[in-house]
């Protein structure tokens, strides 16, 4: 006899998380991929430009009455298609593999939280333009980056976009 007063019983199976088998990405290693990133980023784009302001303000006339702003301009169209070329690359590397060129070199990549492919659009708002725009707080970037010293190795732009960092 069955008691109408017992609480139910069910069998519950435990459901495999998908991401298990992932291995996480070492910290050494993503701080490794994101510094390649920001060298990269560096040489495409901003060391044009930099060169270039050198260069047109060590070759002005004292006595001009306009600077020559040729190599400035010059510059900058090679900073715009560096940054052309470098947006491309790592469009490509998202597409293919949820990867950054700094990432792809690392042999780390980006997947959801669940183990599933991270698509190209939440790797790029909500990782990168969301993330940069929270960047305009004070001490959010140094925040962001302290959350990778947790137990699931996420910082707080991972949490946002719902990933992880893997070994690829």
């Amino acid at each position: 006899m069955t008691n109408p007063y017992a609480p139910p019983q069910a069998a519950v199976l435990d459901i495999a998380d998908p991401a298990a088998g992932a291995v996480l990405a070492d910290r050494g290693t993503r701080l490794g991929a994101s510094i390649l990133d920001g060298l990269i980023v560096g040489v495409m784009v901003y060391l044009p430009l930099i060169v270039a302001t050198l260069l047109t303000g060590a070759s002005q006339d004292v006595g001009a009455e306009r600077p020559d702003l040729t190599g400035l301009a010059i510059g900058s169209v090679v900073a715009l298609a560096g940054f052309v070329v470098w947006l491309a690359i790592t469009i490509k590397f998202m597409i293919a593999n949820g990867q950054s060129i700094g990432k792809k070199a690392c042999g780390i990549k980006v997947v959801r939280r669940d183990g599933s492919r991270a698509s190209v659009s939440r790797l790029i708002w909500l990782r990168n333009v969301v993330n940069g725009v929270l960047g305009l707080i004070p001490l959010y970037g140094f925040i962001d980056a302290l959350f990778i010293f947790g137990e699931a190795r996420r910082c707080l732009h991972d949490h946002i976009a719902d990933t992880i960092v893997v070994k690829a």
